[in-house]
């Protein structure tokens, strides 16, 4: 279970990136709502303890119980399905919580899938593009993805759904199969966008609906869209240096209260505004740091599942923000995803920090010290 690994791999660089622009975060969050962010240093101070230690496990290890992992995970979700524990919280029941403790099972899923996965698919390689493995492997993702879905939670069975394609096509899925599949979703793809569109839709809710309509017409939802509209005000206000962390200006958009739950998904508006270009530049590099460390140690991982776990969790950070920035920025409708490290979010926040130690736990075992264990 716990190996001698040699110090000189240990990938201290992407240490320092995640916990420097976690702390950045902290501080943005401090400015955005002062109340959460001591909690937000308890969840850097338990994450990093997780991640040192999830660091030191051999992977391997952990995967021998891939199936264990899958059967933990659709029971946290359960109990969110059925309603054992859940919180209902702005229309959704998302969380469990006991004794004041507050923990959203969605966040851990995407760890939990990413480990399983990267399992399945590394031991079962050479099925990988057949037919009847596709449709087992679809069948397996489907069971966790409709349970998050359903909670509501599109935005989160969204990101899954991207990193069990992600995985799929880092196993070696032909690209004959993607072409087909692509050639179906396109036009599919099209058909549900036109389907939307039209009055009296059942296929969303009615609040994903409203998403969608207040980012194509924003003047005629203007209830819907104005977190969107003052989010892009407040980052444009930023200019080059910002406004100043914790600044007392009443020409903020953040002191005006434009912006509800600032800490959260929109925390990239507060950074725009008080840190402004330099400071929003420094938390996009930062993260995209971050990712390209994680892809850089897959690359040299001892197997296949290894390779797996770090695209993985390189895809998971990447698509996050990817859609995070799109959303605060206007390109894209309001999902409701984290900015990862930086929004405020202790089960968030730790899930990632699981993910990055698993990725410095791979870089501990390269290619050249260890054979394959599969």
């Amino acid at each position: 279970m716990l190996k001698q690994y040699q110090i000189r791999n240990y990938n201290f660089r992407l240490i320092i990136f995640v916990t420097a622009l976690t702390m950045l975060g902290i501080s943005v969050i401090g400015s955005a709502q002062h109340s959460v962010q001591n909690k937000q240093v308890l969840g850097l101070i338990l994450g990093l303890i997780v991640m040192i230690i999830v660091s030191l496990v051999d992977y391997s290890f952990i995967l021998r119980f891939s199936w264990l992992i899958y059967i933990f995970n659709i029971g946290l979700l359960s109990l969110i399905t059925f309603h054992v524990f859940g919180d209902d919280a702005g229309g959704a029941v998302r969380w469990i919580e006991v004794g004041g403790f507050r923990f959203q099972p969605s966040e851990l899923s995407k760890v939990l899938l990413i480990l399983f996965f990267s399992w399945f698919f590394g031991k079962y390689y050479e099925n990988i593009n057949k037919f009847t493995f596709i449709v087992l492997s679809g069948i397996l993702i489907f069971i966790p993805w409709i349970m998050i879905e359903q909670q509501p939670d599109l935005s989160t069975s969204i990101v899954v759904a991207v990193i069990f394609i992600a995985l799929l096509f880092l196993s070696g899925l032909s690209y004959k199969i993607i072409g087909g599949v692509l050639a179906v979703l396109i036009p599919a793809g099209s058909l549900f966008i036109y389907l939307i569109l039209q009055p009296g839709q059942k296929i969303l809710d009615g609040y994903q609906w409203r998403r969608i309509m207040a980012w194509l017409q924003p003047e005629k939802y203007a209830t819907d869209a104005y977190q969107q509209q003052n989010s892009i005000m407040a980052i444009g206000s930023g200019l080059l240096w910002g406004k100043g962390l914790n600044n007392n200006t009443v020409f903020s958009v953040k002191n005006g209260n434009f912006i509800p739950e600032p800490q959260t998904d929109f925390i990239f508006a507060v950074a725009g505004e008080e840190l402004g270009f330099v400071g929003s530049a420094a938390i996009l590099l930062l993260l995209f740091l971050i990712v390209i460390e994680c892809i850089l140690v897959g690359r040299k991982a001892k197997d296949l599942s290894g390779r797996l776990i770090c695209g993985g969790v390189a895809a998971w950070i990447g698509f996050q923000t990817f859609v995070n920035i799109c959303v605060v920025t206007g390109m894209m409708p309001n999902t409701g995803l984290p900015l990862p490290f930086v929004s405020y979010g202790l089960t968030s926040l730790v899930s990632l920090f699981i993910g990055i130690g698993l990725v410095l736990n791979v870089g501990l075992q390269p290619l050249k010290y260890r054979k394959g264990d599969f």
